[in-house]
């Protein structure tokens, strides 16, 4: 055990950790010469290229000397923050990466207290040394200054520092000295991180993590906390709630890079993954025949944020989707609960929809992302925040949030903040930008993103974490303006549409299908608007001059899946289909909605 190594990778998002893991990749030699692996090559799931983040976390192991060292590449979004705390607890050491322009932020703060409290060893990596204007050295002390306000203790204070470029892959002890390599990483990881502390007893396994293969089925990885585990061997499960099951370990699998390379036993210290189980989920030991004995479960933070799933019922509905019927959407969100541990789905009054509860808008929009990739078609009402009520007052749930933007714009954020309800902690200078910090209520980050996107030209960087409930705050102003909603089903005509361009902004192409009651704009005034696209030109035997002047129709504003989450008011839901995301009123028929608004 003594020529094992576990680490994971913890930092803030865009701080270059995937970049890290794949020069360690590449310095492991898992590659042959003539192989080019490409960038990012831990971010493996579509959404994760496209979105520049990752969501899973995931396992590999390279060897360097005669070490096996594996490595556990962690998301860095605090929307899933569920990822970090469960595969943790398989490290015995941390590598913290930090950037040397940007210093620790506030997910650096996240990871850290999680790794701190599970007593891992961290080392700390300054990356980005080659960017203009960066201070590696304040980094590393800001590192050491926020490890103490986090109650580390001494030896996780005597952290060794390493600088480097995961970019152009090289690491050193100083920055002023670049090498040609990342060996002194490796050199660090094997001098600082202990090797796996075994115990002596019957087989402990904690089921951290899940993999499926389409060949072999299910795949319960962990660490083995100590004891053997064998091929063929018979083994007690302890599920979370104290049941336990005999089960049979059919295959034993270890990680050698990004394969999973078959054993026939593994010793205590090794991170491995079992095939052979039946019904098992996060947080389940596995543990001797004859004496079982548990391991603490994993213990995750409470969602803050709720939104409403239900099928889809519009006039447009299974035209572009394959599931569509409550009971694939319901299997389909078990399927999830089962590794996706900051997640609830509680049933509603109706048996069509369910209360889906998670980290935030991020965390939930993911998974309708995934869902429409895979075929399924569904409706999602606004996005809510979850109250809880403390000592007989109603609560909410509060964040802290840092805006890194250029100068110029920091009244108008100051100002924005402040009328969503944050109170502003700290304001400091940094080049020609400014780094704002606030707490505010969950409440008044939904849609903030986009208008800062929108204010900024796409300048802001904003980030932010869940600290602590507190006493509600009152009530934050939502959207000001009303919607434009069709009055027939039919196609969009651009005549129609260029008559009434002055009314508002609008979401959709000309000739799009539309349907009676879908949300085809935003009006310029506050109340709701029924407007009639689907009318054409009156067509006559008689030529005017000036009747037949060219239609030209403004681009139309395309949302995203989150800003459309972000955009709506309580009474419309997002219609999310394999091919289109359309907005929608909950009451289609516009007597309805007037009677409703009555009541």
């Amino acid at each position: 055990m003594e020529k094992i190594r576990n680490i994971a990778i913890i930092a803030h998002v865009d701080h270059g950790k995937t970049t890290l893991v794949d020069k360690m990749l590449v310095a492991g030699k898992l590659f042959k010469d003539h192989e080019t692996p490409g960038d990012l090559i831990m971010d493996s799931n579509d959404l994760e290229r496209e979105r520049g983040i990752t969501i899973l976390a995931k396992n590999v192991s390279v060897r360097y000397k005669d070490y096996k060292i594996n490595i556990i590449d962690t998301p860095g979004h605090a929307d899933f923050g569920g990822e970090v705390e469960r595969v943790l607890n398989m490290a015995d050491g941390v590598v913290l990466l930090v950037d040397a322009f940007e210093g620790p932020m506030p997910q650096t703060r996240f990871v850290s207290q999680k790794a701190l409290q599970l007593g891992l060893k961290p080392i700390v990596v300054v990356n980005k040394v080659d960017k203009p204007n960066c201070t590696p050295d304040e980094a590393a002390e800001a590192v050491f200054e926020l490890m103490m306000s986090l109650d580390a203790t001494d030896d996780q204070l005597d952290f060794p520092v390493v600088y480097g470029s995961a970019k152009n892959g090289w690491m050193s002890k100083d920055w002023k000295q670049p090498t040609d390599n990342i060996f002194e990483l490796f050199e660090t990881i094997i001098d600082k991180i202990p090797a796996p502390k075994v115990e002596q007893g019957t087989p402990q396994l904690m089921i951290t993590s899940l993999d499926h293969s389409t060949y072999i089925g299910r795949f319960a990885i962990g660490r083995l906390q100590r004891g053997e585990l064998k091929a063929n061997q018979m083994v007690s499960l302890v599920k979370r709630d104290g049941k336990i099951s005999k089960q049979r370990i059919k295959d034993l699998f270890l990680f050698e890079g990004f394969e999973k390379k078959k054993v026939e036993s593994v010793q205590a210290g090794d991170i491995c993954a079992i095939v052979g189980f039946e019904s098992f989920e996060i947080g389940d030991t596995v543990a001797d025949y004859e004496n079982p004995e548990a391991l603490q479960s994993i213990a995750v933070e409470e969602p803050t944020m709720s939104m409403l799933f239900t099928i889809n019922n519009s006039p447009f509905f299974g035209k572009e989707g394959k599931f569509v019927t409550s009971r694939h959407i319901k299997e389909r969100l078990e399927k999830e609960l089962e590794k996706n541990l900051a997640l609830r789905v509680e049933p509603t009054d109706s048996a069509d929809s369910f209360a889906v509860s998670g980290r935030g808008v991020l965390h939930l929009s993911v998974l309708i992302e995934t869902m429409r990739r895979e075929g399924y078609e569904l409706q999602v009402g606004q996005p809510r925040v979850i109250m809880k009520e403390i000592d007989g007052a109603k609560c909410e749930p509060i964040e802290e949030l840092t805006i890194d933007l250029p100068e110029e714009y920091s009244g108008k954020a100051v100002e924005t903040v402040t009328i969503r309800k944050g109170e502003m902690l700290d304001m400091s200078p940094k080049g020609d930008r400014m780094i704002l910090k606030f707490i505010i209520p969950s409440r008044g980050l939904i849609g903030l993103k986009n208008y800062f996107m929108t204010a900024t030209s796409g300048k802001a960087v904003l980030t932010h974490r869940f600290l602590e409930y507190q006493k509600y705050k009152g009530e934050i102003p939502g959207r000001i303006n009303g919607s434009l909603i069709v009055m027939e089903t039919g196609k969009a005509i651009p005549y129609s549409l260029n008559n009434l361009q002055d009314r508002g902004t609008f979401f959709i192409e000309p000739n799009e299908e539309v349907y009676a009651g879908q949300v085809i704009g935003e009006n310029s005034r506050p109340d709701d608007l029924v407007v009639n696209v689907t009318k054409t030109k009156k067509l006559t035997n008689m030529r005017a001059s000036g009747s037949d002047a060219k239609v030209s129709v403004a681009p139309p504003r395309l949302f995203t899946l989150e800003e459309a989450l972000e955009f709506i008011q309580a009474d419309e839901y997002v219609e999310v289909t394999p091919k289109s995301i359309r907005l929608r009123k909950v009451l289609l028929n516009e007597t309805d909605r007037k009677r409703a608004g009555k009541n």
